[in-house]
């Protein structure tokens, strides 16, 4: 994680994602991700509820990456590293199914 305005980074290595799927509109699928950490990578401390919101188009592409706090953006932006794990996590072919699912007629 880094925090806007700060040189210090906090990688963040994931072992798991709580995803949840929703359709937001003809161009838009939602989908939140509660992580759950590696031991050794904590959440900085001025985070009380940590999620990711991903932003995808129907085809299950991601376009947008956003850490949120309470479920509201806040001042952190992901690594390169936890984009590539949030990423690979995304294009797995079970959550590709539950997109698809979700935008099928």
């Amino acid at each position: 994680m880094i925090k806007y305005g700060l040189d210090t980074i906090t990688e963040l290595k994931f072992k798991e994602f709580n995803p949840i799927i929703e359709r937001r509109d003809d161009q838009w699928v939602d989908i939140v991700l509660r992580p759950e950490l590696d031991s050794g990578a904590p959440i900085p401390d001025d985070l009380i509820a940590f999620s990711i919101l991903v932003i995808c188009t129907l085809d299950g592409t991601i376009v947008q990456i956003v850490p949120q706090d309470e479920d509201c953006d806040c001042e952190y932006q992901c690594t390169f590293s936890e984009k590539e794990q949030i990423k690979a996590f995304i294009e797995q072919n079970h959550i590709q199914t539950a997109i698809a699912n979700l935008t099928s007629p």
